[in-house]
């Protein structure tokens, strides 16, 4: 079989202010024609790191040695003229976040265009034809509408496929997916699986798929490599790794899944809140005299309850309204319709009367590096809001801050750093710190652990049901991972285009789903493969 890509004993390190840190240790793997490899581990393993090295991305504080060779030619050490003919021609990169690979000043049809000028010449009519084609094969409906479009007019899945059509563009032999399916909705992700395995298939593409999501390799890859701090620990064809794992480490990430129920809700357990028939429309306003010509109908007559000691799952793909109607419960939005809060109708609640509120209503974000100020200390951060409401008992706030670090499983002598000193899952820690420091009711999660490693995840979940447990506290549990939802709720509400189109005990939905689209996230979510 042709080899398509050949790396041995492969090392980096970076020097940083004169310290040296090994990213990458002796990796050796290969890749055949038509073949796929899967690189795996958790976050700073040094996928995504030994991936760049392939066509030398890495920026000059990177020392790289070893070999890598690419249809016999090699990489390391090959002049800049060289490596510019192989990036983008002949291997193409796929990157997690399209929204910040992608130009948001350019136009879609730009984007696509200057590839193809710089590689293959092509402009005018032919470039546009080209692009077109790219468009429809990576399933844009109606692309010569969508050539004028900017990145933030489409969709995660549809930004998504742009950047797999820009890839594609000038017909590599090998593709690099990096994360590509991390930030996106489960039926998204199959849709982007399948249709990279098409694509794979018709090219004749070989294809290095870069995950932390073990359910991924399962469905498109044919050999797996396990990386754990810089080193393959474990290598081999995808079913006999799955059948039979040799090293502990690949042994813990297949068992890292969030399993087993709720602790059940106590009788008589108090009401937190609820909304009847709650509708958030939000007006498109055009003109120069703004007259509203339409409405973004976010969420329609959506009526749910949650009581203490309780979790409220709710799901459904991007822009549903899941997010919208948690955010109008807390009266950060705009709403119509009935909220109660404790027995009491907060809609007609002053500034000062939400005040009390905001202290026992608090949210836990997706993004813990994006929620969190980066000028601000752990410390600062947690106790943020003690400073704005006061400390529930009376006591100074480091206390508070020492105490709910300890609970979240934070060292409390670490409180002096700043984000960027700690890994994803503590961040997100932080974050769940800073919800609790307040002794709140009601907490918001919204996407707390789709960022996040799988065994990162399993922590972070045993860490919101303790304490659950311990405060007899409310959730409302926003995701678009499934089987985190059914270890989490007891009941799940599915919404789509901001309707609920089913709510139920958490064991009904999904033993029993009564809709076609329940039935289609389910099936995306649990399948076999995925």
């Amino acid at each position: 079989m042709t080899r398509v890509l050949d790396v041995r004993d492969l090392r980096v390190s970076f020097t940083q202010d004169g310290a040296t840190t090994e990213a990458v240790r002796g990796v050796s793997f290969h890749i055949d024609k038509g073949e796929t490899v899967a690189l795996v581990g958790e976050s700073g393993s040094g996928k995504s790191v030994s991936a760049l090295s392939t066509v030398q991305l890495l920026g000059p504080s990177a020392k790289v040695t070893g070999s890598v060779t690419y249809s016999g030619q090699e990489m390391i050490g090959a002049s800049e003229a060289q490596l510019r003919k192989v990036r983008g021609n002949d291997i193409s990169f796929i990157f997690q976040e399209p929204m910040t690979s992608l130009n948001p000043l350019h136009t879609l049809e730009k984007q696509l265009a200057e590839s193809l000028l710089l590689h293959q010449g092509l402009s005018g009519a032919a470039a546009r034809e080209r692009i077109l084609e790219l468009l429809h094969k990576v399933g844009i409906r109606d692309p010569e509408s969508r050539l004028t479009a900017y990145p933030h007019e489409l969709s995660g899945g549809q930004r998504q496929r742009v950047m797999i059509a820009m890839a594609l563009a000038n017909g590599p032999e090998l593709l690099i997916a990096d994360e590509p399916t991390t930030a996106l909705d489960v039926t998204i992700q199959a849709q982007i699986l399948e249709l990279l395995a098409e694509l794979k298939q018709a090219e004749g593409m070989s294809l290095l798929f870069i995950t932390h999501d073990l359910g991924i390799v399962r469905r498109i890859a044919d050999r797996v490599c396990v990386m754990k701090n810089g080193e393959i620990v474990e290598t081999g064809p995808t079913a006999e790794i799955f059948a039979n794992p040799q090293h502990p480490y690949t042994q813990m990430l297949l068992e890292a899944e969030s399993t087993g129920t709720p602790e059940p809700v106590k009788a008589g357990a108090e009401e937190v809140a609820r909304t009847d028939n709650l509708k958030i429309w939000f007006p498109i306003q055009k003109g120069l005299l703004k007259r509203t010509v339409g409405y973004v109908k976010a969420v329609n007559d959506a009526s749910i309850a949650v009581r203490a000691g309780e979790t409220i799952g709710i799901v459904g793909e991007s822009g549903s309204g899941k997010t919208t109607l948690a955010l109008a419960i807390m009266r950060l939005i705009q709403s119509e319709g009935g909220i109660t809060y404790r027995g009491q109708d907060v809609r007609s609640w002053s500034t000062s009367e939400l005040r009390r509120l905001r202290s026992e209503m608090q949210i836990v974000f997706q993004d813990p590096f994006g929620s969190l100020s980066p000028r601000m200390t752990c410390e600062q951060i947690i106790s943020e809001g003690l400073g704005v409401h006061g400390s529930p008992d009376g006591r100074i706030s480091k206390d508070h801050v020492v105490e709910v670090m300890q609970e979240v499983g934070l060292d409390p002598a670490t409180m002096h750093r700043y984000p960027h000193e700690f890994s994803g899952g503590q961040r997100q820690r932080i974050a769940i710190a800073r919800a609790m420091v307040l002794r709140p009711r009601l907490v918001v999660l919204d996407e707390p652990t789709s960022a996040l490693d799988m065994t990162v995840q399993v922590q972070i979940v045993n860490l919101l049901r303790n304490l659950q447990r311990k405060y007899d506290l409310a959730y409302l549990f926003i995701s678009h991972d499934l089987k985190v939802v059914r270890a989490m709720s007891h009941k799940v509400i599915v919404m789509k285009q901001g309707d609920v189109v089913e709510a139920g005990e958490t064991s009904d939905i999904f033993e029993r789903p009564q809709t076609e689209y329940t039935r289609t996230l389910i099936s995306a979510a649990l399948s076999p493969a995925g």
